[in-house]
């Protein structure tokens, strides 16, 4: 196993700069030394023109693992198809800097999602609308595999492939890899340990989070509709949450899983203020993982 992180869990989104503190440039030299050994892209352009992102890469030593794209399945012309034109761009992107790089490609849901995660019954999606997704993450994954990419879903909260029942659902209807999060399958209503052994064959990617339970759980009581705000809170550093990160670190090496892990804490925009406590967090996270995994190289 290889651990790598993402801009996320260092608050850091689609802008070049955090004014005053760090730079995406700067956010990679922070993550190599740290210890990790690759991070994902962020959206198009996130890191700038194409040689700027090369070189970012370079510099720091970090290996682009892949990017996420998301899809509004259920907005079928031009919104699906501007995704799909964003996604061409990061596919440029991934070319530049690492044709292996994984393509993970996730349903956007929609703004009833947002206001209701972990949909009940009503809200999942009609005979029309599952064969509308997946025929869209179909033409996306086609479009990525047309470019020599490997493909993943990963299945997230707020969206139209969230509790495990949507996820067996997806995986029989298709044959691509599943990115496999446990904060999210848990936060679903899953069995975050027993889930990943049963999918286990179909695995090709790992984003690995720790959540509070009771923060999705009073949003829900509370009809809380500020997603952004909330979900700020629901990630925590490794161990210090709800889910059972031991269990899970044994299913990972008893089934063999050999590839990247990528820690994603997702968390409210980096400050100055922050800054310290963020960077102490993700260096508490490589440490967890260090001593609870086995990596394919030894973290700085």
């Amino acid at each position: 196993m290889r651990f790598a992180n993402a801009p996320v869990s260092y608050g850091v989104f689609g802008d070049l700069t955090v004014e005053g503190v760090t730079t995406t440039h700067g956010l990679l030299q922070t993550m190599a030394s740290a210890g990790y050994r690759g991070s994902e892209i962020g959206p198009p352009g996130f890191f700038g023109p194409v040689d700027e992102l090369v070189s970012s890469f370079a510099d720091a030593g970090l290996e682009a693992v892949g990017a996420y794209v998301p899809l509004h399945t259920q907005l079928p012309g031009p919104v699906l198809d501007r995704d799909l034109a964003r996604m061409q761009q990061t596919l440029d992107e991934l070319a530049a800097v690492n044709p292996r790089a994984l393509v993970i490609l996730a349903d956007e849901g929609n703004e009833e999602l947002l206001a209701n995660p972990r949909k009940d019954r009503s809200m999942q999606l009609d005979t029309e609308g599952w064969d509308q997704l997946v025929d869209s993450v179909r033409r996306a994954a086609g479009k990525a595999r047309e470019r020599g990419f490997e493909v993943s879903f990963h299945p997230h909260i707020a969206t139209f492939v969230e509790v495990p029942e949507e996820i067996e659902r997806f995986l029989a209807d298709t044959d691509l890899g599943l990115t496999f999060d446990i904060g999210h399958v848990v936060l679903g209503g899953g069995d975050g340990v027993e889930l990943f052994r049963r999918w286990r064959e179909r695995v090709n990617h790992v984003h690995i989070k720790d959540v509070r339970r009771g923060v999705l759980e009073d949003a829900r009581s509370a009809h809380r509709t500020d997603f952004d705000e909330w979900w700020s809170g629901v990630a925590t550093p490794l161990g210090a949450g709800d889910v059972d990160l031991e269990g899970f670190a044994r299913a990972l090496a008893d089934t063999d899983y050999d590839r990247w892990v990528v820690v994603e804490q997702d968390r409210e925009p980096l400050t100055a203020e922050s800054l310290a406590s963020v960077v102490a967090d993700q260096d508490a996270n490589l440490r967890w993982l260090a001593t609870h995994l086995v990596s394919s190289e030894p973290t700085a």
